[in-house]
């Protein structure tokens, strides 16, 4: 392995099968500049020598879904350094054991295997994970937020705890720890390649969507008349491709990441609904920590939160090219696909199509349910009015961090 050769997929393998599949995710994640077989068996290495040399109080399975050291330079969710940080920070007394690339669990299963203990942290959208912990629902009404700086602003806040937080860990028993933020919209396949840009809702009315997890995003695909169709993941790329759906459901992140940039050709950025890639843990595991190590877990969730504030702000320009005219390094400039900005007067027109402020009643069901579990408050409007305490236009540098659990 002394070779300067590129590191690939086997070679990152070989580097694995010796010094551990965590210490080689952790030196892939950290080493500066590319990615070699040399440098980075020299930093798996290193960090297999260090984890060697301390004796863990407890060691604690992270099952991140589909992530790796390689999509996680596209899409800067933080679960690589928010697993290495935990090591660092409590001195080897937590020993996490990494394993994503969906091989232990999977983006709609994590959360289950996470509520059984089979996996103590994981890593999954919240649009997917509710389909086993309902509660996640209630970041998936239509239009709550207008902008990822919104998103942010109510992950920090500490009215999070009673709305969202504390009913995942007596409904759900989860941990929420922290997230990305980005809003869903539609990534159309190579049947609008040679269609003009997309400037309106109404251009997108009659097609097929592709649609994840979620169970209220489908109802806004429906007021919009963007006929949500429930797909396997292993079928969507061919299908976009192919034309057999004109579109998918999803944000621009998750879109470079899964690959999906090839058989795209328009990203339509409809901010509909939430796009939060989000990092979990088993809350009965959390509360039998030493209390120590819980301050070290919610202190890191709380700068892995502002990781992914700087970090995905910048792979959303830098590596996707998620703006208008992407850079030609980008995935989406290599890729040629078009990012179609609406107006504020059409995104308005979308949310007076679909959003619970303008059409009301498909969402009662929901609203009421979601409710009760919360303990009888009015979740929606609760998130609603919080997302509106910043300004609409307010970059997403400028949201100020908040221990959201010490000040509730």
């Amino acid at each position: 392995m002394a070779n300067d050769n590129t590191l690939d997929r086997r070679g990152f393998l070989r580097i694995a099968s010796r010094y551990g599949l965590t210490s080689t995710a952790f030196a892939a994640a950290t080493v500066a500049g590319p990615l070699t077989l040399s440098s980075v068996a020299h930093a798996a290495s290193k960090n297999a020598d260090a984890r060697a040399a301390s004796t863990p109080l407890v060691t604690l399975k992270f099952g991140a879904s589909g992530f790796n050291e390689n999509n996680l330079k596209i899409q800067e969710s933080g679960q690589l350094w928010f697993a290495q940080q935990l090591e660092e920070r409590s001195n080897g007394a937590m020993k996490i054991e990494f394993i994503g690339s969906n091989a232990i669990c999977n983006q709609l299963d994590c959360v289950k295997k996470t509520q059984q203990g089979i996996v103590d942290i994981y890593s999954a959208s919240t649009q997917n994970s509710a389909g086993s912990a309902p509660y996640y629902n209630v970041l998936d009404f239509a239009y709550m937020f207008p902008s990822r700086a919104a998103q942010h602003h109510f992950f920090y806040h500490p009215k999070s705890e009673k709305l969202l937080r504390e009913p995942l860990r007596k409904r759900h028993n989860i941990q929420f720890l922290y997230t990305h933020c980005e809003l869903r919209g539609i990534m159309l396949g190579k049947k609008f390649a040679d269609k003009p840009l997309v400037t309106s809702v109404d251009d997108l009315a009659g097609t097929k969507n592709r649609v994840t997890g979620t169970q209220l995003g489908r109802i806004a695909m429906q007021l919009m008349n963007l006929n949500p169709i429930p797909l396997a993941w292993e079928e969507t790329l061919d299908g976009l491709k192919q034309g057999l759906i004109d579109g998918a459901e999803t944000w621009m992140g998750a879109a470079a990441y899964a690959n999906m940039s090839p058989v795209l050709s328009q990203a339509v950025d409809l901010k509909f609904f939430c796009g939060t890639e989000h990092t979990a843990m088993n809350n009965k595991t959390f509360e039998k920590l030493p209390s120590t190590l819980r301050d070290i877990v919610m202190e890191t969730a709380y700068d892995a939160q502002q990781y992914t504030q700087r970090e995905q702000e910048r792979a959303l320009i830098e590596v996707v090219g998620a703006v208008p005219n992407p850079g030609p390094n980008t995935e989406f400039g290599k890729n040629g696909v078009r990012v179609a900005t609406l107006s504020d007067a059409e995104i308005l027109k979308a949310e007076k199509m679909c959003s619970p402020e303008y059409q009301p009643k498909p969402w009662e069901e929901w609203r009421e349910r979601l409710n009760k579990m919360s303990g009888g408050q009015d979740v929606y409007k609760e998130i609603f009015t919080i997302a509106r305490e910043i300004p609409k236009d307010l970059p997403v540098a400028d949201v100020k961090p908040r221990r959201w659990w010490q000040s509730a």
